[in-house]
């Protein structure tokens, strides 16, 4: 059974996860749940027959399914049979839309948005990244599971600067949706600058330049109004209609630093320079946070990646340091990344060996002195017996995480299907000649991994040796479920040794591991960079980023 512990990982489906985390425990949760928007929008209405879409099913990739093994009609039973506002929407969707995509994803998302409210704390928010497609239905499922009171926003994030969308306007954003748990959220405004004409408009430049103007200190009045913004300045009352803007002690603070202006009735406006305010309060409308583009440095080759300065402004808004933040849909990790960055803790959980194996990556790799101990994983093997478990229950996941494991890189997708010409991860090691000149970067050699689950041969290793010589790779690595035969063994020593070009130190060309060497940490044999000459190429410094707008 998981525990809850922050700036962890947790691998598996999230329901379970989250059934399992202590109610009241975070302060923030980030999900931006998998959907497949590319799909036709009438296409994801039509009723689900037959065993097509069955076939299609892949661990929370792209959408949800109504299927033969019946897990959406169980889950829609579970939420129906509570009787609660959640079960009534719910029932609503289906009885009018019928058994098709969206409403299978609906029903698979309304257990899960009823343990994110479980889990927040009073004073905590949640955003729901989303597209169109599916954004209407998605509020309305929210407004039943946290109160239609507690929405707070529908933000339309800008991803995209033009599309040419056939016999439709270009779909260019995509929309966040924003509730809270309660009244009292946490919340930090930010700021975006004036536009360049506004300060002409709005503001008068005095002789040295600055930019100024006056503020009413009176407002509207609304029912009896705040007694406390009721009172009399100078001999003089706001009107009937009105109250004061701040409060008295506001006032005298003001009138102490000679910032009141008085109009010829005698009603206080307030003096500001534009240089020393804070600029324009942050609207629902993002379009000054570009997409990761394919040059970008953060860029991780994940199709819905988002960008870190857009989770930045989310976690800025809505949590303090020291704060715990959740992504139960990590994918590639940028909510973590960014939480980690602006000193929240953070939890994310993921259903997929090879978007956990990349998050502990990105971290470590984004941050080498803050996990000496490495990122920990739970759910993760512990023992053979574990491993050989997850290889039974799912091949590919246990492919993910045996090249998680040895430190390698998977190839394709985050769930992909399909040939895979013998490689199922990657590896590299620097290589020098003897002679080679200071400064000069490494010949890197390539390491190929392939990750059986099931039953294994000699033909196997016979195969790896192929693809080893194809890509021209200097070792390639064998992981089976359970140990090899001597038939194996014996392919892989008639395949050689590969000799190091630094010191002539020599490797098995062919290696074979077992899921109990993998989970004992059992690393690749090959050249270390122990003693080898260290390259560093030059990069320009990441920019801080201050969580603030404008700066």
């Amino acid at each position: 059974m998981p525990e809850f512990h922050p700036n962890t990982l947790y691998y598996g489906d999230n329901l379970t996860v989250l059934r399992d985390f202590p109610s009241e425990c975070v302060d923030l949760v980030y999900l931006d749940p998998p959907f497949n928007s590319n799909r036709s929008y009438n296409v994801l209405f039509k009723e689900s027959r037959g065993t097509e879409s069955e076939a299609q099913i892949q661990a929370f990739e792209d959408t949800w399914h109504w299927g033969k093994e019946g897990t959406t009609a169980a889950a829609y039973d579970e939420v129906v049979s509570r009787g609660d506002q959640v079960a009534l929407m719910l029932k609503a969707f289906v009885d009018a839309l019928g058994h098709n995509d969206v409403t299978a994803y609906l029903t698979m998302m309304a257990p899960r948005l009823v343990e994110l409210r479980r889990v927040l704390k009073p004073t905590g928010s949640i955003y729901l990244h989303c597209d169109p497609t599916a954004s209407h239905y998605l509020r309305a499922l929210m407004d039943s599971v946290f109160g239609a009171v507690n929405f707070r926003n529908e933000i339309a994030w800008k991803r995209a600067n033009a599309h040419n969308d056939p016999k439709r306007y270009g779909r260019i954003t995509d929309s966040i949706l924003y509730y809270t748990k309660g009244n009292s959220p946490i919340w930090n405004p930010q700021y975006t600058p004036y536009r360049d004409d506004y300060y002409e408009s709005h503001f008068t430049q005095d002789a040295s330049g600055r930019y100024h103007r006056t503020v009413p200190l009176d407002a509207p009045r609304h029912g009896e109004g705040s007694p406390s913004l009721i009172y009399e300045w100078h001999g003089k009352w706001p009107a009937a209609t009105r109250t004061w803007a701040v409060k008295r002690e506001t006032m005298e603070q003001y009138e102490a630093e000679g910032r009141l202006r008085y109009t010829r009735t005698g009603t206080p406006t307030l003096f500001q320079y534009a240089d020393e305010m804070p600029g324009v309060p942050l609207q629902d409308f993002w379009a000054d946070i570009p997409p990761v583009n394919p040059q970008a440095k953060e860029r991780l080759g994940y199709q819905t990646q988002k960008p870190e300065a857009l989770l930045e402004r989310i976690i800025f808004a809505s949590s303090n340091p020291g704060d715990i933040v959740l992504d139960p849909f990590c994918g590639c990790g940028t909510a973590v990344v960014a939480a980690h960055r602006l000193e929240r803790k953070w939890v994310g959980v993921d259903i997929t060996w090879l978007a956990v194996a990349l998050m502990r990556n990105r971290l470590v790799t984004t941050f080498p002195d803050d996990f000496p101990g490495g990122i920990p994983v739970d759910g993760e093997p512990a023992d053979e017996a574990a491993a050989l478990a997850l290889a039974e229950r799912d091949k590919y996941q246990f492919q993910f995480w045996a090249v998680g494991k040895l430190g390698g890189t998977s190839r394709g997708g985050k769930n992909r299907r399909g040939r895979d010409r013998g490689i199922d991860g990657v590896m590299a090691f620097p290589e020098y000649a003897p002679d080679t000149p200071a400064g000069q970067p490494p010949d890197y050699k390539q390491v190929i991994i392939s990750v059986k689950g099931g039953a294994t041969g000699p033909a196997d290793v016979r195969d790896l040796v192929g693809t080893v010589e194809r890509e021209s790779a200097a070792i390639g690595v064998f992981v089976t479920a359970r140990r090899p035969t001597a038939e194996m063994e014996r392919e892989a020593a008639s395949a050689g040794l590969y000799k190091s070009t630094w010191d002539g130190s020599t490797y098995p060309k062919i290696q074979i591991l077992t899921a109990g060497d993998v989970v004992r940490g059992t690393k690749v044999n090959m050249p270390s960079q122990r003693g080898m000459p260290q390259y560093t190429p030059a990069s320009p410094a990441r920019r801080g980023r201050q969580g603030r707008l404008g700066m």
